[in-house]
């Protein structure tokens, strides 16, 4: 019978380590890794450090827990970007332009910033700062803002830990992390997310999550809108919603939303 261990023992253990920290629904215990994986407790720790120093894992010293980071987040945008949520996300967000009548978007996380993959602008409407390929701060984007709130509470804390997180436009928007906290709880009880003039002056916009089927956000679906418009942000929310979980079902994932 061949060997069937691995050749390459710690490389088989981190990549262990992070797949089931992707699976969670927040930060783990190094002993719960060690104990769930059969690492031994040493090596765990070790393993942790390494991935700390090149920021695919963050440490919440309070709690003594360890969840992604960073880095992990760029190669999940990497990931959304080769495979087809560009292309299935496409005709989605025409029709949903279409529907309203306002440009809409797609766009997943990567690190503090959304990146757009995919635009419909509606017509007769101004261009947007969303073009493919851009990246504006998650913090004060409707896209950002739904997956900032389907994320736990300590990954958002890690990745705004204090006030040098925090990038401006318009001189709106949340500057501080609890300031973030209260936007986010909003959101959660709202259940979308919106921005007026923390991107653009004069344009708002509403948007909704596309989650995985763990839970996590993969992307978001958002449709923007002049501030002064006659539009229910409410009655907008449950189609932006709708577009965002037929997403979801087409990728394999849960359902939209918080």
């Amino acid at each position: 019978m061949p060997d069937k261990s691995p050749q390459v023992p710690a490389a088989d253990q981190t990549l262990r380590i992070l797949a089931h920290l992707a699976r969670q629904r927040g930060p783990v215990a190094a002993s719960s890794l060690a104990t769930t994986l059969g690492i031994p407790r040493s090596s765990v720790y070790f393993l942790l450090a390494t991935l700390e120093e090149h920021g695919f894992v963050v440490h919440v010293p309070g709690e003594r827990r360890w969840g992604l980071g960073t880095a992990a987040f760029e190669l999940a945008g990497g990931f959304a970007r080769q495979q087809p949520l560009a292309r299935l996300g496409r005709p989605l967000v025409a029709a949903l332009a279409d529907r309203t009548g306002e440009s809409a978007h797609l766009a997943v996380m990567t690190g503090r910033d959304v990146l757009y993959l995919v635009e419909e602008r509606a017509p007769r409407r101004p261009a947007l700062v969303t073009d493919v390929g851009v990246r504006l701060p998650a913090h004060l984007t409707a896209t950002g803002r739904a997956m900032l709130a389907a994320l736990p509470r300590e990954q958002v804390r890690a990745l705004y830990p204090d006030a040098s997180a925090f990038a401006d436009r318009t001189g709106r928007g949340p500057a501080t992390p609890r300031e973030l906290r209260d936007v986010l709880r909003a959101v959660r009880a709202r259940g979308f997310a919106e921005e007026d003039g923390e991107v653009t002056l004069g344009l708002r916009s509403v948007g909704a999550a596309v989650l995985d089927h763990a839970g996590w956000p993969s992307a978001a679906v958002a449709v923007t809108f002049p501030s002064d418009a006659p539009v229910d942000p409410e009655t907008l929310a449950e189609t932006v919603g709708a577009s965002a979980a037929e997403l979801a079902r087409r990728i394999g994932g849960s359902r939209a939303g918080l």
